[in-house]
């Protein structure tokens, strides 16, 4: 059961074009419901209240054996994501209530009685609310609809990616047109199709809820007001310094800018493996919040983890990347590094482009860094450090990889970002720092001593 919701929440993610920090908050808050409605019938399960910031005490079955912890759980989860899929796609709310649907279905064959089936809806629906009202007051909704104008300077950070990046993929440019005010790409009247809705995913610029990324603007620089899930405040994690900017080419920032356009000069073809593997862009994948939640959901079967441990896992992965978001995108808004691009272009190579679209938010500290490593800890705090193999990517063409350990996948990861030539590699060790901190912090709550239900 939490693989299916795993696996739905990457599809959730990709088809509705998410920002990483967007679908970084849908997952913990749905991972939340899951733990929540599971431990409501499990007393084996530590309570969260106490653990997560400013999380209500959350009820639990007097008797565990008068609900079932599957129905309580598919309640909470269905209630939760309904309430933060408001303006999803059709085809999206469509999906989870199908998924509900067939695991309610499974266990009323199973012989689950219609008492027990009404008291664990009932509870669900309490569990539910509370964390409805709980995510409402986390400061996302004071984020939606601001604008906001990046400081001017010859070292601050500006979105100067070309225009053919926002280009639909996969389709004629005859038949579809990409207007560079609103890269969603909104159908309207005599161009609705059910193909284009397939490829295209066209949302309306103002979904509040379910925002599209959107490659022309800056991606959420009101994100470190979000309420972070663990830590007591998005900076609570210090990053170094990042390198100053500077032209002169002596200076460090020079310098950092030629590592990157050397490395790109002389990529390898497994170097451009790695950078394409670990792309993980906004609208083709499931961003890097969908990849770890899917490596978290692998390693369910793979250690033959029963339910308290899944539902641990997955919840623990989700919070160490929701946190990682909240953290270093208010570092990122703080700095407003310039990217490798804008520096390369105009100080050593005016026609140079990166292997990949650089995404639009500023450089310092890398996002796939941080979240990456945040995760890489977390996971290995729960069920250690061993070799593994990720599928996450068949689907959208990439082969398996294989790694030593987590850490070794985020540190993969991170440098996938220089090869790709999107981070500076200061950006990526600052990254990686913050995201160690941050996973480490949320493992701790997950093994501290906790004795029975109370």
């Amino acid at each position: 059961m939490p693989v299916l919701w795993a696996n739905a929440l990457y599809g959730v993610m990709r088809v509705e074009r998410l920002s990483p920090p967007v679908a970084s908050r849908l997952s913990a808050y749905a991972m939340t419901a899951l733990y929540a409605g599971v431990a409501a019938a499990h007393p084996a399960l530590m309570p969260l209240d106490g653990a997560l910031v400013a999380l209500p005490v959350l009820p639990r079955a007097d008797d565990p054996q008068a609900v079932d912890a599957t129905l309580v759980a598919v309640t909470t989860e269905r209630v939760v994501l309904d309430a933060l899929l408001r303006d999803a796609l059709p085809t999206t709310t469509a999906q989870i209530a199908r998924l509900a649907d067939s695991l309610v279905g499974a266990r009323v064959r199973d012989g689950v009685s219609v008492t027990v089936q009404a008291q664990s809806d009932t509870l669900g629906r309490r569990i539910g609310a509370l964390l409805v009202a709980w995510a409402n007051a986390d400061g996302f909704a004071g984020t939606r609809g601001r604008a906001y104008v990046a400081p001017t300077g010859e070292g601050q950070w500006v979105n100067d990616a070309p225009a053919n990046i926002y280009a639909t993929q996969n389709l004629s440019g005859v038949s579809e047109f990409v207007a560079l005010d609103n890269p969603a790409n909104v159908q309207r009247g005599t161009n609705m199709s059910d193909r284009g809705l397939i490829m295209s995913r066209p949302k309306a610029a103002g979904a509040r809820t379910m925002p599209a990324a959107n490659m022309a603007g800056a991606t959420e620089p009101y994100w470190n007001e979000v309420r972070p899930f663990v830590l007591e405040m998005w900076n609570a994690c210090p990053v170094p310094e990042p390198v100053a900017y500077a032209r002169d080419s002596t200076s460090a920032m020079y310098r950092e800018a030629q590592t990157v356009l050397d490395s790109a000069r002389a990529r390898t073809a497994e170097q451009r493996t790695i950078a394409l593997y670990w792309a993980d862009n906004a609208g083709e994948s499931g961003t890097p919040v969908g990849h770890w939640l899917s490596i978290a959901a692998q390693m369910i079967g793979e250690r033959t983890l029963d339910a308290d441990q899944a539902v641990r896992l997955l919840l623990a992965t989700s919070l160490a990347q929701a946190d990682a978001f909240i953290a270093a995108w208010g570092y990122k808004y703080q700095y407003l590094q310039l990217r490798p691009r804008s520096y390369i272009r105009r100080h050593l190579d005016p026609a140079w482009e990166p292997l990949i679209p650089t995404p639009p938010f500023p450089e310092y500290p890398a996002g796939h860094s941080t979240q990456s490593a945040a995760a890489a800890a977390a996971l290995t705090v729960l069920i250690g450090s061993a070799p593994f193999s990720d599928s996450t990517s068949m689907s959208i063409g990439h082969a398996v990889r294989s790694f030593a350990s987590f850490q070794a996948a985020s540190e993969e990861a991170g440098r996938s970002r220089v090869y790709a030539g999107v981070h500076f590699p200061s950006g990526n060790v600052g990254g990686l720092a913050l995201g160690r901190c941050i996973g480490g912090r949320v493992g701790m709550i997950f093994t501290r001593p906790w004795v029975g239900a109370r």
